[in-house]
């Protein structure tokens, strides 16, 4: 075989394999996208912030909305274009911002409160309850933060009965990383058995306290550098705001210029804000047991 022929051969197997790649298989699992998983961290977010009614796309909806209402106002008060398209597309991110921002307190309620629930449910079995039994006291005697999760599965136990299924509706209601680990520890045990529950609560929560005790240290640190440097990204375009609102200060940035100042800073802020985010992030629990 010439040279020339067995390159080609080894090119045709690349390619037949790339485009091969590029179909799914029978029987495996798709991928989610990356607008699935966004959507899919909007639907927390709205659970834990109390609005597990409202769908996911009403989100965006809302930011779509609202920044083409600030764009609309902006423009009809300075009849400058750039500016008020700037500060629209700038205040549609604040419906998200805002979301967001209550669901990481809610976390962080959350996760101080899951060592006392797990406490409970380690005292009501050694007390002789059940173990859906030890779940359904915690609507009554457990932290006020998780009452209204497990009054929802003590109703879906009474009226059906199916133990594994209301775990799977106390997943989507908490809508937590430390209560689907839990829930799928309840689970296990309860399918399998054992004589261990009572050691593995006692040493979960042994767990979740010190990593309560040692985020709780490190945000405290970190929080005055972090709100430091995000004030002064937003201050800037705080300023342009402003000015946008006198028509002669306005008129300044509505030409060419101004629209590549914009952009720059626009561009340069994005990278400032994605690096602050890296450098000041702490590992996150992610919801991989849904």
């Amino acid at each position: 075989m010439s040279d020339g022929a067995f390159l080609g051969l080894v090119a045709g197997l690349g390619l037949l394999c790339i485009w091969w790649s590029l179909w799914e298989q029978e029987g495996a699992t798709p991928r989610p996208g990356r607008l699935s998983r966004w959507m899919d961290r909007l639907r927390d977010d709205l659970i834990k912030v109390g609005l597990d009614t409202v769908p996911p796309a009403a989100v965006p909806a809302l930011s779509a909305g609202l920044g083409l209402v600030v764009a609309a106002a902006l423009w009809a008060i300075s009849n400058a274009l750039v500016p008020a398209l700037t500060i629209g597309l700038l205040s549609s991110v604040l419906p998200v911002v805002v979301l967001r921002s209550a669901a990481r307190r809610r976390t962080t309620a959350m996760r101080e409160v899951w060592p006392e629930a797990v406490d409970h449910i380690n005292s009501a079995i050694r007390a002789g309850l059940s173990l859906p039994e030890a779940l359904v006291q915690l609507s009554r005697k457990g932290p006020e933060e998780l009452r209204p999760a497990f009054a929802e599965f003590a109703l879906d136990y009474q009226a059906s009965g199916d133990f594994a299924a209301c775990l799977d509706r106390l997943k989507v209601r908490l809508a937590d990383p430390v209560g689907d680990r839990i829930v799928e520890a309840l689970r296990i045990t309860r399918d399998v058995g054992g004589t261990d529950l009572g050691a593995l609560l006692r040493t979960l929560s042994a767990f979740l306290r010190e990593d309560s005790r040692t985020r709780a240290e490190l945000e405290a640190r970190q929080s005055w550098t972090v709100n430091a440097a995000r004030l002064a990204l937003v201050a800037p375009w705080i300023v342009l705001a402003l000015m946008s609102t006198r028509p002669e200060a306005a008129q300044a940035y509505d030409s060419a210029a101004g629209m590549i100042l914009v952009v720059a800073g626009g561009v340069v802020s994005l990278i400032a804000y994605r690096v602050m985010l890296l450098i000041a992030q702490l590992p996150q629990d992610e919801r991989v047991l849904r």
